[in-house]
């Protein structure tokens, strides 16, 4: 769920657990431009000087605002979410870890404020993401340099260039790195209605990919159907769904999936490898991603959970 809440009304470390942060006083993308001489010399912003439970570890502070240089890019961020990785980074369990103090967020999206002289690439009024995870995004400004910043258009809602840069990104590799996948192959996923599921199914719909999503069945089970279909699912079945025998007849009229991606594990993964295309060999992990090259049977292990 998203909320939105002006990271400047934050009051305890807690909200971590519960909030979108923002560092407007408005749900909404600031105005397209800002004059330079309107820095302010000190910002706001959640920080952690050592690892540990984030509502206790996570301090609200002002910090001082550095001076742009050459390269560097002013940056007033608009939205930064709370994705597990933030937590496991505060944690101190992420494979990643950044200096201490550090600021928390991986994810977010920010437009220029000013820019330095040696910048060529962006310009005030721009909206730019982290090109890499550990940049500290929860804060209402910063100084980046220009090399860790990638731009994306203003054109796109807000909620979705926050979280451009991890599951679409995911998704994708996935789609494209383990399989040569043509139009009309099929994929079968569980955990559809994840974050990276969701991003399967739709990058999967415009590359004319088949998808078969798997989910946990619940009392709303319709409504999620048709929320996936909508997004571009061609066919949702539940994990009971996936174990029956009938199984064997609907897949008679699918093409057989070649590529299946498992974030679950257990008995879910044993039911993908199961409808997968014959195969001579196969691999899956539960730290990792492995894939082999077409004509082989293969999945990929992903960690996100619905």
């Amino acid at each position: 769920m998203w909320v939105c809440s002006a990271l400047s009304g934050a009051r305890t470390p807690a909200q971590l657990r519960r909030v979108l942060l923002l560092a407007s006083r408005r749900c909404g993308p600031a105005a397209a431009s800002f004059s330079a001489s309107a820095e302010p010399s000190r910002v706001r912003a959640l920080v952690y000087g050592h690892h540990g439970d984030p509502a206790k570890v996570v301090e609200l502070k002002n910090l001082e605002l550095p001076a742009v240089g050459g390269s560097d890019v002013h940056v007033k961020m608009l939205a930064a979410p709370i994705n597990p990785s933030d937590i496991n980074m505060i944690q101190g369990n992420y494979g990643l870890l950044p200096k201490l103090p550090a600021v928390g967020g991986n994810e977010g999206v920010g437009q220029v404020v000013a820019v330095g002289s040696s910048v060529t690439g962006v310009k005030p009024g721009d909206w730019v993401i982290p090109a890499n995870a550990g940049l500290g995004t929860w804060r209402t400004e910063a100084v980046f340099s220009e090399e860790a910043l990638v731009g994306v258009p203003k054109d796109i809602p807000l909620p979705s260039a926050a979280t451009l840069g991890v599951n679409p990104c995911t998704a994708y590799r996935m789609l494209v790195d383990f399989e040569q996948l043509q139009p009309g192959d099929c994929v079968i996923q569980n955990a559809s209605n994840s974050g990276v599921g969701q991003a399967v199914i739709q990058i999967a719909a415009a590359l004319g990919l088949r998808t078969i999503n798997v989910v946990r069945d619940r009392p709303d089970i319709q409504k999620l159907t048709e929320r996936l279909r909508n997004l571009g699912a061609d066919h949702v079945i539940t994990e009971e769904e996936l174990r029956k025998h009938e199984m064997k007849n609907f897949l008679k009229d699918v093409p057989q999936p070649r590529l299946a991606l498992n974030c679950v594990g257990g008995k879910s993964s044993t039911e993908l490898l199961r409808h997968l295309a014959a195969c001579s060999f196969l691999r899956t992990s539960n730290s990792g991603a492995f894939g082999y090259p077409s004509g082989r049977r293969t999945t990929v292990q992903t960690s996100s959970r619905s």
